[in-house]
């Protein structure tokens, strides 16, 4: 009974008879029903189940992260290439479109950004045959536009096959504004081809959690919310008065009397697996451990550690818990 009230909740949000931020992507609402969809929504990576199409540590025996979901087209024309629109998720203005295919393991991809909740979030459609005609940096486009034809364009060594064409979707935050400018500086001859919308600079949330979430909640869903409930791997702080990220995310942040008071020296930030930050706690110069460099690490959740070993971010010395290299340029990127 409980699965049943669950799909039919979820087929109204599908549907639009309940207002929520996001919508379905493509006419694929499997994911929705009482199973999750498993192979009737995912599509694997080649020769791997459809597991590894799902967002998380799913690749490379939980080695490797995956940003989004790899979704299954419905429909195929007589070579058989998938004809499904990539259907904007949310009300939004065009942030990116790519259309050099052999610039980005994404292929042709366009990218949506929204303000949901007080947050600044990007959605993500990649591997498209096409971009659809007048999808543009700057042009506004509203829930269910179609922002082009699903594909399999990578430039990824190993191509993707018509069998596993499919729409690879994001939810996603920018972890700096001014990456192109901090990538010049700290990347050397590394090539960016795509500025601020650089894979490096993009980190996500499980896309499936939030359609499912918000197919449970029979409310309004509140991103802010969600993001506050996901798993906490580390808490740190950055000796910063201000954060881009802060400024741009006011949403996530949770007041703090005492930094209102004497003025804002520092922010905790708590992060995810993958280093998105979950929420922001401004502190004031008195809540500072003592000789305090830039950064410091407050703590970690080993099981978080342990559910999601991919993001390789923190690593323990002995007894010290301590950031990885990874995990400091995470960081500085929200400290750019």
């Amino acid at each position: 009974m409980i699965q049943t009230l669950l799909y039919l909740a979820g087929l109204c949000v599908a549907l639009g008879l309940v207002a929520q931020p996001f919508q379905l992507p493509t006419a694929n609402r499997a994911i929705l029903e009482p199973d999750g969809g498993g192979e009737r929504y995912f599509v694997g990576t080649a020769g791997k189940p459809w597991t590894s199409g799902q967002f998380g540590c799913v690749r490379s025996g939980g080695a490797q992260l995956h940003e989004g979901l790899d979704i299954r087209p419905m429909q195929r024309d007589r070579r058989n290439e998938p004809t499904d629109d990539a259907l904007c998720a949310a009300p939004g203005t065009v942030a990116y479109v790519n259309t050099h295919s052999g610039l980005s393991n994404y292929g042709n991809y366009v990218v949506v950004r929204h303000e949901v909740d007080g947050l600044e979030v990007f959605t993500l459609y990649a591997h498209l045959a096409s971009v659809g005609s007048g999808i543009r940096v700057g042009t506004p486009v509203q829930t269910g536009k179609p922002l082009g034809r699903m594909g399999r364009t990578s430039n990824t060594r190993q191509r993707i096959t018509p069998d596993r064409a499919h729409l690879h979707f994001e939810i996603t935050f920018m972890a700096a504004a001014r990456y192109a400018a901090w990538h010049k500086a700290n990347m050397g001859d590394t090539r960016n081809d795509h500025g601020n919308f650089n894979g490096r600079n993009l980190v996500g949330l499980d896309p499936a959690a939030v359609f499912r979430s918000q197919a449970r909640s029979g409310a309004p869903f509140n991103l802010a919310r969600h993001l506050r409930e996901s798993p906490e791997l580390a808490r740190v702080l950055i000796r910063r008065p201000a954060l881009d990220w802060v400024r741009r995310n006011p949403g996530a942040v949770e007041a703090n009397p005492v930094a209102q008071r004497q003025g804002i020296a520092a922010w905790e930030l708590s992060l995810g697996f993958n280093g998105i930050p979950l929420r922001a706690i401004p502190r004031a110069a008195s809540e500072l451990p003592a000789n305090m460099g830039p950064y410091r690490l407050l703590g970690v959740n080993p099981k978080t550690l342990e559910q999601f070993p991919c993001g390789k971010l923190v690593f323990k010395r002995g007894q010290l818990w301590t950031l990885t290299a990874k995990g400091q340029q995470s960081l500085e990127l929200l400290a750019y």
